[in-house]
């Protein structure tokens, strides 16, 4: 069985956004407008943080991407009363939405501010709603939403080479921000897998994990700033 992981490399990471644009667009993201923005509404499953490093003027602008870190300890898992938030066999933490009653525990026991309330049920003015995934569900009021590595795309591909005999290839499966990010910045494969690139970059002596004390053991690996090592 697979373990699905990504790695972030913040020496590669030059806070274009892409990966949100390509995010929002696969996932059915919708917006909310600058107003209910202002009042901390605002839905982004990925976000580019943005740290400034050393003293003035010898100051340096880094980029750090954060999206859910699919952790294999989720403190957003065991809070949830009704289980729809939950533990796949391949590492993913899932958010069954038809189960979610919006009690919002997940999100407060997330330390990385990695899900969102749905205040309101989505609407895209003509014709923005054309584009639209057919293969992602629109998340109705009242409901917790998070990035899940694009399952929709894992899940595919894993039909496809079901249908085809044959096993998944490494780098077969990219979720939108992988595709999305021209500097090549992330890369998303198998942990399982000790030949896979991103198994490789997991054990890279520059990798680290986002707030590791807590001890959420997550499954995204973020790889120092080489001039930093």
């Amino acid at each position: 069985m697979a373990r699905w992981g990504m790695a972030a490399d913040l020496d590669r990471c030059n806070g274009c956004g892409a990966c949100v644009v390509a995010c929002h667009s696969e996932n059915n993201i919708s917006t909310v407008g600058d107003e209910q923005a202002s009042r901390g509404r605002a839905k982004h499953w990925i976000r580019v943080e943005r740290y400034w490093e050393g003293d003035f003027p010898d100051v340096r602008l880094k980029f750090r991407p954060v999206m859910c870190q699919q952790c294999d300890n989720a403190p957003c898992e065991p809070v949830c009363p009704t289980y729809a938030s939950h533990h796949t066999e391949d590492g993913l933490n899932a958010q069954v939405y038809n189960r979610c009653i919006g009690t919002r525990y997940c999100a407060n026991a997330c330390p990385y501010n990695a899900r969102f309330f749905d205040f309101f049920n989505p609407s895209w003015d003509k014709p923005l709603q054309l584009q639209l995934n057919p293969d992602v569900s629109l998340r109705e009021v009242g409901v917790m939403e998070k990035c899940t590595f694009c399952v929709q795309r894992i899940r595919g591909a894993q039909l496809q080479a079901r249908t085809e005999d044959r096993a998944l290839r490494d780098g077969e499966i990219q979720p939108a921000c992988v595709q999305g990010c021209a500097a090549k910045a992330l890369v998303f494969g198998d942990l399982e897998d000790p030949e896979s690139h991103v198994s490789r970059l997991a054990r890279s002596p520059r990798g680290s994990k986002l707030l590791e004390d807590v001890g959420t053991q997550p499954a995204v690996t973020y790889l120092a700033r080489a001039t930093q090592v």
